[in-house]
């Protein structure tokens, strides 16, 4: 099945980007979805499996409430508070969290460093 994550921005889809293969589509809210964007952003993701990652912060959580209503099988992926958001979270720890979710076919890990 096609994988989707929604985030909240550009910057965090880059970020994600870069740690996961093409095969996983990255969509952004660009802050609280309304109505209409909600219902665009369901239409897009019809038949893709759904993770939800989203800042810790009250706008993070808001967006995930809303994102939990539309989507309410969608995997929830959280990022450690005092992280600047998705785009502010080490590498290291984003795998970690995509690991958890289950997601490592996808992720596109760097090269161990020479010894």
């Amino acid at each position: 099945m096609p994988i989707a994550i929604i985030v909240e921005g550009k910057n965090d889809r880059s970020k994600l980007r870069r740690l996961l293969s093409s095969d996983v589509e990255i969509y952004c809210t660009y802050g609280t979805p309304g109505t209409e964007a909600l219902e665009k952003l369901q239409r897009k993701v019809r038949f893709q499996e759904v993770y939800v990652f989203t800042d810790n912060d009250s706008s993070g959580k808001k967006i995930r409430g809303k994102l939990r209503d539309v989507f309410p099988d969608g995997e929830q992926i959280y990022t450690r508070r005092g992280y600047a958001g998705v785009e502010g979270t080490p590498d290291e720890y984003l795998i970690q969290q995509l690991e958890k979710a289950g997601l490592e076919e996808y992720i596109l890990y760097p090269p161990a460093p020479a010894l």
